[in-house]
């Protein structure tokens, strides 16, 4: 039997997203294997509460952009 060893780099990156009171908002959480991404969760935050993860694959992450995109090009107050 032959010794094996594996090594992996794993980075888990944590982003928050909050409104100016950071009473609400979202985060996303990354985790990142030997410089590829393996997962990307999204929660809501309202308050103490956080919602369900929700993963969403790399299409729906260019998506997701795409409608930020179109968001923020009109001029006004949320």
């Amino acid at each position: 039997m032959a010794l094996r060893r594996q090594k992996n780099n794993i980075i888990n990156l944590a982003l928050v997203i909050a409104n100016s009171d950071e009473k609400a908002g979202m985060t996303i959480d990354q985790t990142i294997v030997n410089g590829q991404s393996a997962a990307v969760a999204f929660r809501l935050v309202n308050g103490g509460r956080k919602s369900a993860a929700v993963k969403l694959d790399r299409q729906a992450c260019e998506d997701l952009q795409e409608a930020l995109v179109e968001i923020l090009s009109t001029e006004g107050e949320f």
